[in-house]
């Protein structure tokens, strides 16, 4: 009998996790979706050396580029970053992403970021991440980004360089 009643209970605790996975992975009621594409560049890098390993560091960055979304409009960024950073096994980074568009509306994200190095000595990197804030057609934006992309090591006299397609997906209020 306690063998059945154990069976019975595993079978509802996975029923019950895999209906709140499903319940997980759907998108929001009424969630709209952004997608761009975004270039930026290592305008500033402090770097605090780790004595562990050659080349570990940790790192504060600001990034700046551009994001083209695919509604045509532009939107300048600036990235603020702190990363642990090892090439040999890549980085992880917390940044903040201000992103101002050109009738003055803006987004707020925070995003963790890894990059994980590639055969050519380059860096893959994946972000994901909430909008924390907007302002003009965007104020009380909620949701969330994610994106991939390439980062492009920086050759001698050169900024680094990171490629990204990024997704937003959120909510405004009173849609």
């Amino acid at each position: 009998m306690s063998l059945r009643r154990g069976f019975i209970g595993l079978a509802i605790v996975s029923i019950l996790v895999i209906g709140i996975l499903f319940v997980g992975s759907v998108p929001q009621a009424g969630a709209e979706t952004m997608k761009a594409k975004g270039v930026t560049t290592v305008t500033k890098l402090d770097a605090l050396p780790i004595p562990d390993e050659e080349g570990h560091a940790l790192v504060l960055q600001t990034l700046q580029g551009l994001f083209l979304f695919e509604n045509g409009e532009i939107a300048k960024s600036t990235a603020y970053a702190i990363a642990d950073t090892n090439p040999a096994r890549g980085s992880q980074a917390t940044a903040y992403i201000y992103l101002p568009f050109e009738d003055g509306s803006t987004i707020m994200q925070k995003v963790q970021r890894l990059m994980t190095p590639d055969k050519r000595g380059n860096f893959d990197a994946t972000m994901s991440g909430e909008l924390l804030k907007g302002t003009g057609r965007f104020a009380g934006i909620k949701g969330t980004t994610s994106s991939t992309g390439k980062n492009f090591i920086a050759g001698k006299g050169e900024a680094s360089r990171l490629f990204t397609d990024m997704t937003f997906t959120y909510t405004l209020p009173g849609k």
